[in-house]
């Protein structure tokens, strides 16, 4: 690779090339088609789910898991204010309002905080559903997150866009709540260029979600529809390549766990720097993250050096370096919103960056990256 590093380029091979060939000399071009079924039959047994539907999006995913829990105008969805947009967005498409929660430091739902909310008798009794959100590949504590859902009797839709491929318990990360999301995009651990999936073992969800994805077409020769339906189903050439990527994604994402190592190595001797979001394996294997970004914590007193003047310095060099998400309650659209805020994800955000860690960077792009890091490291050490 060479030119500009990016955090996570699409990993694409000849075995991607052979898939998407195979997809298009078989005559299945439109949206839909054997490509389709068998994506989601593979999938389903990576993650242990009964259903699986694959989609245009990860948006989509939670568009329609969502609106499939029942969700809609006047009720509220508790969510991780440490997330993307999307997450937040999916809420306001089904016509709810997400209700905005602090993250532990993990950088995932705060399961105390959730626990608060729920009980607040302003907030809960209007709750529909609870949106955990895996941060960056490492699986929410969905046994407690579960747990004070349950207690509410509320449905729980796990956004696991970020995390296929890891596990809690020896659990896929896609295999908890009443559905998950996982996204395809392509700076994901596997990409089908634009997709996603949601997942399920309820097949009255599972069903109810491929019919709002076409369209709501009914069943009947003709074009007839009794409700407003969704172009939101993935197309056959890109599930081919999903296929492929699947097949890939172990070895994808030990390229990515080789790169965090080399992260821990850099920064080891560095004080005020960590990596975020460790220890990503517990030591029976049973839990892990997919390694997806990996991203490090600057304590600018002791560090000697800030988080915006590392990126800089990666800047000057064409490498991509990111502050981490900006927490959705600071967020102009949502200024309005209500938050359970404790300070948590603000400072996760002031001081944390995600550093290059694409499956397809190789040795010469990380030794690239690393002797760019390493001079501001040794500069700060001679003028300490």
């Amino acid at each position: 690779m060479s030119g500009r590093i990016h955090l996570s380029s699409p990993d694409v091979t000849d075995a991607e090339e052979r898939a998407l060939l195979r997809a298009i000399r078989s005559g299945w071009v439109a949206p839909l088609g054997p490509e389709v079924d068998a994506f989601e039959a593979e999938l389903g047994a990576y993650t242990g789910r009964s259903h699986v539907v694959a989609l245009s999006s990860g948006t989509a995913a939670l568009h329609l898991g969502l609106l499939c829990l029942g969700v809609g105008p006047g009720d509220l969805v508790v969510t991780s204010t440490m997330t993307f947009a999307a997450t937040a967005n999916a809420i306001v498409y089904a016509g709810a309002e997400p209700v905005f929660v602090d993250c532990d430091q993990t950088g995932n739902l705060d399961p105390d905080l959730l626990a608060q909310v729920m009980a607040d008798p302003e907030i809960g009794p209007r709750v529909a559903a609870v949106v955990p959100v895996d941060l960056f590949g490492k699986v929410a504590d969905h046994e407690r997150i579960g747990q004070v859902a349950a207690e509410h009797r509320v449905p729980v839709l796990s956004d696991a866009a970020e995390s296929l491929g890891a596990t809690r318990g020896g659990r896929a990360s896609a295999g908890f709540g009443q559905a998950a999301a996982v996204s395809f995009n392509g700076n994901k651990v596997m990409t089908t260029s634009g997709g996603g999936a949601l997942l399920t073992d309820d097949p009255v969800i599972a069903d109810r979600a491929r019919y709002l994805a076409t369209q709501a077409r009914q069943p009947v020769p003709h074009y007839e529809h009794v409700e407003v339906g969704f172009n939101y189903r993935l197309s056959n050439l890109l599930a081919a390549l999903g296929r492929a990527q699947l097949a890939r994604l172990v070895e994808m994402i030990e390229r990515r766990r080789a790169h965090r190592d080399g992260y821990r190595h850099l920064f080891a001797t560095v004080p005020g720097v960590t990596l975020f979001g460790e220890p990503a394996v517990t030591d029976d294997g049973t839990t892990r993250d997919n390694f997806w970004l990996t991203s490090i914590l600057v304590d600018p007193p002791v560090a000697g050096f800030t988080r915006d003047e590392l990126i800089a310095v990666l800047a000057r060099a064409d490498i991509e370096a990111r502050p981490l998400w900006k927490p959705m309650h600071l967020q102009p659209v949502f200024a309005q919103v209500r938050s359970v805020v404790s300070g948590t994800s603000e400072r996760l955000f002031a001081t944390g960056l995600s550093l290059p860690s694409g499956s397809v960077l190789d040795e010469q792009d990380m030794a690239r990256v690393h002797d760019t890091i390493t001079p501001l490291i040794e500069d700060t050490r001679a003028t300490a």
